[in-house]
């Protein structure tokens, strides 16, 4: 009985074990930034936006806006949040508005160039 009992523990460890190794870059990342982890969330973010995933756009744009795990920059909020909000990204697009009420016209230019050079090179040469 006693090895029945060791058995059945040990399989469920492994299906565990298992379960907690198929989360993703994503949810590593939102693992990491609702523990206020900027940094690792935002090199766990970094690669998927570039891959084109809307969602880490936007979070991207929400850090830089915030200077969480990166130095604040609203240019960058806004090139990642136009990013997000051009695939239909509806946080985003809150977060755009609010962001470029408060850019000068500056800021705007630079943040329009770089949001350009990063979809022209197909998210190869985005700024970050």
């Amino acid at each position: 009985m006693r090895k029945l009992v060791m058995a059945g523990g040990l399989l469920a460890a492994q299906i565990l074990g298992g379960a907690c190794a198929l989360a993703g870059p994503w949810e590593d990342g939102m693992a990491a930034y609702n523990r206020g982890d900027y940094v690792p969330a935002i090199q766990l973010f970094r690669p998927l936006a570039a891959a084109g995933n809307s969602k880490a756009q936007s979070v991207l744009g929400v850090m830089y806006s915030k200077g969480q795990g990166v130095a604040k920059s609203v240019p960058h909020a806004f090139m990642w949040l136009s990013l997000a909000s051009a695939r239909g990204d509806a946080r985003a697009k809150a977060e755009l508005r609010k962001v470029s009420r408060s850019m000068t016209a500056g800021e705007l230019t630079q943040a329009r160039a770089m949001m350009q050079a990063c979809e022209a090179s197909d998210y190869r040469n985005c700024q970050y």
